[in-house]
């Protein structure tokens, strides 16, 4: 129906009229409040010293909190009536009513002003003279640097554009808040109206459904005088309800598509906000999803991330004795698999299975819920590795949306529901809606179903519905649009159901069509993989500083070592905290990385004094010994007590005694030349400009030339991204090269015998830079041990490695093995990936030599024809001014070979790099505890069974995409061998021939195995 604008106008002032009555204000909330920058609990925040606050009274410093406190006595007006707070505090609000969590008032940005108290009821039925006793957590906030155009970012900054106007100051005021009276009547016929009049807009013209509704709104407004007495608009009100009944009760045909509805709140852990906050934020969030929950019996509401659980558990334990009764009550959903929702690309194999091994574990333990479906998001793509990790630890689904942020054009990902296939072949069923913050009104519905990619053979969608990022979930209003979508005519049907009943139907209704294969890769976001550098390095020193705590732990039980397994259970929890994908990316606040660096550094002391402990343990006496934890043998380089340098011999997991005597040959050189200096041993020959860059990279075995021009060359661009400045890098980065002055200072550090050192020093823009090139005896790599004092804005600093390798595809590390990608842009998915995720190593091979360029904690990288351009740094603007500017230090190597691929080194260089041996004391001969006789089979992992029976827990996996048969062989008494699931779990089982401490293995490509070894057959 074509309504007159007469109408259409008249329609549009009875809405605005209509909203204007749901809520009559009776009387002040006056204040009282108590500044703090104090996490208080109520009984806590009580016994401090209030004081009166006015309304426009300012207050809140930057990081301070107000809690507010009065009393409302209901006066005669409110019998049998709805009573709600309207409440203006000036800030993101937690609510206590008499001693208990209530609710929340939400964060800025709301689609209605009426969700601010639609659902702050304190009571459904009135009784006058009842009191209530209100505190109120208010925040003050803090400043973000961020543009009015959108996205968290700044674009190019002019001076003083972005200083804090509030720096020292009240950044906020208290409003005027009273309490009142909702009308329900008024509400009801809202969302009536509101329903009808979005489905009327999107019905064709001429249709008789339009005409019928527009009919029926023309007569609600009829029926409707608002200016008379509250008595008689309510009698209105209930009576244009009976008018539009008739086309509120309307049933669809067959042919209309069922959306999948579950209220949802996704909370980031920290991101625009410091985690303190977040305590806050779950409290409020949880509390008011509870009272919805017992309002409205047919809704369900998810929550993922047992660590937001455990904030609750800890610091509001009567709303979590709520929380878990409602989740055995069957309609909270306790679901997400993982301890928090992390990053997937740059997190380690080892930490992936670990946030399964303790979200899944938290999960069974706390509520006794088995978890099926990998809740993430709002996670920046996802690793090819995972489907594998999922299905071996019981997990059938993945739910995320981000993958469809194509918001700077580029190939559109083209399923929303699919199997996911990843590198090693294993599948997951896949479901990806387009948002997790979904509302529920019959426009957005239209607009879902209408923007879909997936056209053909689907016709049930996923709708995550609520308030998230910070928090808030669902309000009233997304349920009663729900309530009334179930079967109405011209608007998609809506069932409020639990996300696993869709993947169960979809199944019944034959499963996937389509399969994908490969890494989820997301076109945005790829500045997360240097943003923040330091959180980087903090991660990936973590994650090896966890290995060796636990390899050495492990075999340590055997001299009945008291593993602290409290203590390691800890400290990974703190290191898969830090793995949210908004704090390990970099995408956070400035306050976030001192507060992850300390968690870090506490992982980092917990789990040096572990590994002392443990060797101790293993070895008696004090002689100087070297340990490798390595599945393989090394000759490396350590120091004596009197600080000499010596070549050592170390067992593949195990230890050796420093000799007293050198018996290798140091054949390490270097020396300045007129054009700059030579690095040379007895594997490779490197020549340095008087740049600092290499220009010749020789290995001697053949003498083939590796280097195609000039490498460890530094290239320094403008970078100011059009939307997430800690996020993206934009396409043009390219184009904008910033340049680099040549001039550098070459010093000879070190000219030879085990170790040849050249220094190089140079400025790069307002930085300075100090990098120790070294090449030691016996290595084929080069090693860039760096130093970089970074005072920049707005740069991106990558170094360059152009090989003479001809090679269509990069090869990328990734966790239990690698992924290929273009070094062309010959299409829109090879021009999308212009920067990726790498761990240890980016490499060029043809079938007949190579190159890699390796990294300690680096995992950005681009790769454009036959040059490897690692990125170091970047300089974002926004939510941090000047990010990163700081002192880092970080090594990065080149090393090459004249061999497949296969049979290259390049996977073992990696760990080489990233995992130094260690000097303790000791004694003894040497010993070999571990190994495994296939250059590309890893053990990455030994550790003590979760269960703390003292089986000792083996995690191998084939590295470079090869079938393989190896022989894993132990020196320690176990003589059972199985072969389990991720989890460990015993019911899983499966019995290994193994025979003097031996077995025979079979991988498929980058299949991952988990070894149980048992004392005692079970």
């Amino acid at each position: 129906m074509q309504l007159s604008s007469e109408w259409e106008w008249r329609i549009r002032h009875w809405m605005y009229t209509l909203e204007q009555d749901l809520y009559q204000p009776l009387g002040a909330i006056d204040f009282e409040a108590h500044f703090t920058y104090d996490y208080l609990t109520p009984p806590e925040a009580a016994k401090r010293p209030f004081a009166p606050i006015q309304p426009g009274e300012a207050w809140g410093r930057e990081w301070q909190y107000a809690w507010l406190k009065s009393t409302v006595t209901l006066p005669s007006e409110v019998a049998g009536k709805i009573v709600v707070m309207d409440l203006r505090p000036g800030g993101e609000s937690t609510l206590f009513v008499n001693g208990e969590e209530f609710g929340t008032y939400r964060a800025s940005g709301l689609s209605q002003k009426h969700h601010y108290l639609v659902d702050n009821y304190l009571t459904r039925c009135g009784k006058p003279g009842e009191t209530f006793n209100i505190m109120c957590e208010a925040y003050a906030g803090h400043y973000i640097p961020e543009s009015p155009l959108g996205g968290v970012s700044i674009g190019p900054v002019l001076p003083g554009l972005y200083d804090d106007k509030n720096a020292g100051k009240e950044r906020t005021s208290l409003g005027n808040s009273t309490y009142g009276i909702w009308n329900e009547d008024a509400y009801q016929l809202y969302m009536d109206a509101t329903s009808l009049l979005e489905i009327m807009q999107y019905l064709p013209e001429g249709s008789l459904r339009a005409a019928k509704i527009g009919k029926a709104l023309q007569d609600f407004t009829l029926a409707v005088d608002f200016e008379q007495g509250a008595e008689e608009r309510d009698k209105d009100y209930r009576k244009a309800r009976e008018i539009l009944k008739p086309c509120l009760m309307a049933k669809n045909g067959d042919s209309v598509p069922t959306f999948y509805s579950i209220g949802n709140s996704h909370i980031d852990v920290v991101w625009l906000w410091p985690l303190e906050e977040t305590k806050r934020k779950t409290a409020r969030t949880f509390a008011a999803q509870l009272r919805l929950l017992e309002q409205y019996p047919d809704y369900q509401f998810i929550q993922s991330q047992p660590y937001v659980y455990t904030m609750v558990k800890e610091n509001y334990p009567a709303l979590y004795e709520k929380i878990k009764a409602a989740i055995k009550g069957g309609r909270w959903i306790a679901e997400g698999g993982m301890w928090v929702e992390p990053d997937t690309n740059m997190a380690s194999g080892e930490a992936l299975v670990r946030q399964l091994v303790h979200g899944l574990k938290f999960y069974k333990d706390e509520f006794g819920v088995t978890c099926k479906i990998l809740w993430l998001p709002d996670t920046f793509g996802y690793t090819a590795a995972l489907p594998q990790i999922l299905k071996d630890c019981g997990i059938d689904y993945l739910v995320t949306q981000k993958i469809f942020w194509s918001y700077n054009g580029g190939e559109q990902f083209p399923y929303h529901y699919f199997n996911w296939q990843g590198m090693d072949g294993t599948c997951v069923t896949s479901f990806l809606p387009t948002s997790y913050t979904y509302t529920t009104n019959p426009k957005r519905l239209d607009e879902v179903w209408s923007n879909r990619v997936l056209k053909d053979d689907m016709d049930k969608f996923l709708l995550p519905y609520g308030y998230g990022d910070g928090g808030g979930g669902p309000c009233r209003d997304y349920i009663e649009y729900a309530l009334r979508e179930r079967d109405l005519e011209g608007c998609p049907k809506v069932e409020l159901k639990n996300p696993l009943d869709l993947f169960h139907d979809l199944e019944a209704d034959g499963g996937p069509k389509n399969t994908y294969v490969g890494e989820l890769y997301f076109t945005a976001h790829r500045g997360t993989y240097t943003a923040q550098a330091s959180i980087k390095r903090g991660n990936r020193k973590a994650e090896l500083a966890l290995r060796e705590a636990e390899m050495w732990g492990a075999i340590a039980l055997n001299n009945n070592f008291a593993y602290p397994s409290a203590n390691m259970d800890a400290a990974w929890k703190k290191t898969l905290t830090n793995q949210f994908h908004d704090i390990l990316p970099g995408s956070s606040i400035a306050r976030v990385y001192p507060e992850a660096a300390a968690l870090h550094n506490e992982v980092l002391a917990a789990t040096d004094a572990i590994s002392s402990d443990a060797k101790r343990c293993i070895t008696t006496g004090d002689t100087p010994t070297v340990f490798n934890s390595l599945p393989w043998a090394r000759k490396v380089v350590v120091n004596k007590k009197d600080g000499q340098p010596i070549t050592v011999n170390v067992p593949s997991c195990g230890y050796a005694p420093v000799p007293d005597i050198d018996t290798f040959e140091p054949a390490a050189k270097a020396e300045l030349t007129e054009s700059g200096a030579t690095l040379s041993n007895e594997f490779i020959t490197a020549k340095i400009n008087a740049s600092g860059e290499i220009t010749s990279f020789i290995t001697k075995q053949t003498g083939r030339e590796f280097a195609a021009g000039k490498m460890n060359q530094f290239l320094l661009y403008k970078d100011v991204p059009r939307l997430f400045d800690a996020w993206d890098i934009d396409s043009m980065y390219d184009q904008q090269p910033v340049e680099i002055a040549p001039s550098a200072k070459l010093t000879l550090v070190n000219g030879g015998a085990h170790s040849a050192v050249i220094k190089i020093e140079k400025q790069i823009g307002n930085s300075t830079l100090a990098q120790l090139i070294t090449l030691k005896t016996g290595s084929k790599r080069l090693e860039f041990d760096t130093t970089i004092e970074w005072n920049e804005l707005h740069r991106l600093l990558k170094v360059a490695f152009p090989v003479d390798v001809l090679a269509e595809e990069a090869i990328h590390e990734m966790q239990f093995g690698n992924v290929k990608r273009p070094t062309h842009k010959s299409r829109a998915y090879d021009q999308d990936r212009f920067e990726v995720c790498n761990h240890r190593y980016t490499a060029l091979a043809d079938e007949s030599h190579g190159a890699a360029v390796l990294n300690d904690c680096k995992y950005g990288v681009s790769v454009d024809g036959h040059d490897i351009k690692l990125t170091l740094l970047r300089a974002e603007g926004s939510p941090e001014m000047r990010g990163d500017n700081t002192t880092h230090r970080f090594v990065y190597g080149f090393t090459a070979w004249n061999c497949p691929f296969l049979s290259s080194d390049v996977v073992r260089e990696g760990y080489e790099l990233n995992v130094p041996v260690v000097v303790a004391g000791g004694g003894g001969e040497s010993a070999s505890f571990f190994a495994v006789n296939s250059d590309s089979v890893i053990l990455e992992t030994v550790k003590p069974a979760e269960d703390n029976s003292g089986d000792i827990i083996l995690r191998l996996y084939e590295s470079k995409k090869a079938d393989t048969h190896c022989e894993l062989q132990w020196q320690i008494p176990n003589a059972l061998a199985s072969i389990t699931n991720m989890m460990e779990e015993r019911e899983a089982d499966i019995p290994l021939a193994a025979q003097d401490r031996h077995v025979k293995l079979h991988f498929k490509p980058f299949e991952v195995k988990t070894i149980r070894l048992s004392k005692t057959t079970r």
